[in-house]
């Protein structure tokens, strides 16, 4: 099965190369750990979308439907109080965010700031203002108008004499103080808000300068974009709780089955026999360290940095397409090593990558994902108890729900639905976890290769869930023994992922 062993100096040589490489990725992979401690995650963003998507929905009238259904969708869609609520959710994602501008000036006066941890103090700081410009603005619809005007009056003592968002806030304090204000600063309203706070500056503005004809155009505009929201919190909202639901009984289905059934359990299959693996752990090692995490964290970046600044005059389109870059070399280089690595061991076992378009693959990966939604559901809301919005998030996430180019969103789609599931379930289920069979149990191997992938994501926060998501992955091809299983199951859940943040995205 094997070649001629290769001399011991050349081992050896390959051992001090492989030991170097891992030290320096465990340093950089460290840090990069380290910095997302105190990096916001996506999650309050997403919250403030899911909020502002709220508020523009209040102006849904329902034109077409009783009086009494209107009522009825508009209590359990918004509640009795969505103001209110709103506010709490701006107050909240306010004071973590003002906790995490004050740690990192801490950090910052205590060692020389790098640049990612600059870009997210940079990136709270704006946060912060954009808070308390729409918090001002909730409050004053509430009548709170004392409040709403501090608020207003902390964005100017954070920015500049004359800059947009010190303007922007004067102007609002001097609306809702009723004082005069320019007949064309409904513009830097325009331009400076969005949503449901656009429409209430500007309803204020028109009011004030005494424009019934602009405000009834706007009153009508406002309400067709409310029909378009409560469409959009529908299908958000639906998805996920059917998903759920269904989930929960695929998992009493399968569990009851175990129990009912024991070793002929679908559950049960497989479940301890491992896979014969011709190589040592040296080659796991030197496949994943050298080929996965050497390679995607220090040579891809110096390889495709120099394309940074010209696909950056792009715009998104150019991010995106950067992200795609990066990706599919990293793939290109990981699976290079791990087919140079593996070579002299072909023809290889039985059972090695299999992609069988026959047997029950898409089951699995339906039901696989399904499974998935109520376990992640639950273990998100346990992270957010843990972390409260700390430990950093996947930075893809954030860009795809703060784009609006139809290219860049395909591009940002490709990523993530079908390149990163192809390429990832190939390296962790399709060898890593195979791999680890030789030196421990099939569990163990579907738990350690799950931390690995987890970790592989650089970010704190992230690790429990998608140690929870990798388990289910692990799961469903040891069982299924067919990678197009996991595969399915992975390119679901960023599909919908990504597919949720072009909704919220687009609608807010």
């Amino acid at each position: 099965m094997t070649s001629e062993t290769p001399p011991q100096s050349s081992n050896t040589f390959r051992r001090i190369v492989l030991i170097a490489i891992t030290l320096l990725v465990t340093v950089i992979m460290g840090q990069a750990l380290v910095s997302s401690w105190n990096e916001p995650q996506v999650a309050n963003r997403l919250e403030l979308y899911q909020t502002d998507l709220l508020l523009q929905a209040t102006d849904w009238v329902g034109e077409d439907l009783p009086p009494e259904q209107v009522t009825l969708i508009r209590r359990n869609l918004l509640g009795d109080d969505p103001l209110g609520s709103a506010q709490d959710s701006y107050s909240k994602v306010r004071e973590t965010a003002l906790a995490l501008l004050n740690e990192q000036e801490e950090e910052s006066s205590a060692a020389i700031p790098s640049h990612r941890r600059q870009t997210t103090y940079e990136q709270q700081a704006e946060l912060l203002d954009l808070i308390d410009l729409r918090l001002g603005i909730l409050q004053g619809a509430q009548g709170e108008t004392a409040a709403a005007v501090a608020s207003w009056q902390q964005v100017q003592e954070r920015n500049a004499r004359g800059s947009d968002l010190w303007r922007t806030a004067v102007t609002l304090e001097t609306l809702w103080q009723g004082q005069a204000v320019p007949t064309d600063d409904d513009t830097l309203l325009s331009d400076g808000l969005r949503g449901w706070f656009r429409a209430q500056a500007l309803a204020k503005f028109y009011e004030e300068t005494d424009q019934p004809q602009a405000r009834a155009d706007l009153q009508a505009q406002t309400q067709a974009q409310a029909t378009t929201t409560v469409l959009v919190l529908g299908i958000v909202g639906a998805f996920p709780a059917v998903g759920c639901l269904l989930g929960v009984g695929v998992l009493l289905f399968v569990g009851g089955q175990r129990l009912l059934k024991g070793k002929e359990a679908w559950l049960a299959r497989n479940s301890s026999t491992p896979w014969e693996v011709p190589w040592t752990a040296e080659t796991i090692w030197q496949v994943v360290v050298a080929g996965f995490f050497f390679l995607g964290q220090v040579v891809v970046p110096l390889v495709v940095s120099p394309l940074g600044s010209g696909l950056a005059s792009l715009g998104i389109r150019g991010r995106a397409t950067y992200a795609l870059l990066y990706y599919v070399l990293m793939a290109i280089g990981a699976i290079a090593v791990l087919g140079v690595s593996i070579r002299r061991y072909r023809p290889l076992p039985q059972g090695w990558f299999q992609f069988q378009l026959k047997g029950s693959w898409l089951l699995w990966g339906v039901g696989g994902y399904l499974a998935a939604l109520p376990l992640m559901l639950s273990i998100s809301l346990l992270n957010q108890q843990l972390w409260r919005g700390q430990g950093g998030s996947n930075p893809l996430l954030q860009t795809v729900l703060e784009a609006h180019d139809p290219v860049a969103l395909g591009l940002f789609f490709v990523t993530a639905a079908i390149a990163a599931p192809l390429f990832e379930e190939f390296l962790f289920r399709g060898f890593l976890l195979p791999s680890l069979t030789r030196y421990m149990p099939v569990g163990g191997a579907i738990w350690l290769s799950s931390f690995i992938f987890a970790a592989a994501h650089l970010s704190l926060s992230e690790i429990l869930p998608l140690m929870v998501l990798g388990m289910v992955l692990g799961l469903v091809y040891t069982r299924s023994r067919n990678l197009l299983a996991p595969m399915v199951l992975h390119s679901a859940w960023n599909s919908v992922t990504m597919i949720g943040l072009f909704l919220l995205g687009s609608a807010a």
